[in-house]
């Protein structure tokens, strides 16, 4: 037992140095003697649980994007119960998501993304697998909750969920300059409250008697 854990930490550890290497000098620069640096191990050991440069480079963008997934999901968590003000649990949440997302790591997986697409097409199916498309399905799956329960107004939890994160994300991409500029946390926040405040005036059940139309 000691010694598969020994080895799935020793993975982990390449993927982990595998993906800052990649980050810091994109797939063509980097060098796998680095990336056995970076991860504490010999180089042949790289090759024993990654068999080549490419392999190494998909696992890793797979394990960080999962990573980043798994952050994300949990920041959801807040909206299973969302206590009696829902404007705070919805800004709550939308401050969480909007860190994260201009985070490093998260950063860094974009451009490698945007950067590699071409050279490696099968990655697509990585970032739809472990990308916003999931956190969209688990986001519309506590909006639906919250429509069943009469907290929001819609027809459509998963197109709430999508103009919910358009509202959080677009405006943080065109501020940030797509990750090259960081934010402070008090520009994150105002983000968040505006985003917040349009999403309920379109779909917060103390608004739906006003766009009723009239009889």
């Amino acid at each position: 037992m000691a010694t598969a854990r020994g080895r799935i930490d020793k993975r982990q550890a390449i993927l982990d140095g595998a993906f800052a290497v990649f980050a810091r000098q994109g797939y063509a620069q980097a060098c796998v003697q680095e990336i056995a640096d970076e991860a504490g191990v010999a180089k042949p050991t790289v090759y024993n649980h990654l068999t080549d440069k490419a392999t190494l480079f998909r696992h890793a963008i797979q394990a960080a994007a999962q990573s980043v997934l798994d952050q994300r999901l949990a920041a959801l968590k807040p909206l299973t119960e969302p206590g009696a003000d829902l404007r705070t649990t919805l800004e709550e949440v939308g401050h969480h998501l909007v860190r994260l997302h201009a985070d490093d790591r998260s950063c860094a997986l974009r451009r490698l993304l945007y950067a590699e697409l071409t050279h490696f097409p099968d990655i697509l199916d990585i970032a739809v697998e472990s990308g916003p498309h999931r956190l969209n399905q688990a986001l519309a799956d506590r909006l639906a909750r919250l429509i069943l329960a009469g907290r929001l107004h819609a027809t459509n939890p998963d197109q709430a969920a999508e103009h919910l994160l358009a509202l959080l994300i677009g405006p943080l991409e065109s501020r940030s300059q797509m990750g090259t500029r960081q934010l402070d946390d008090t520009e994150l926040r105002e983000m968040t409250r505006a985003a917040v405040h349009t999403f309920l005036q379109a779909f917060g059940a103390e608004n739906a008697h006003a766009r009723q139309p009239a009889e």
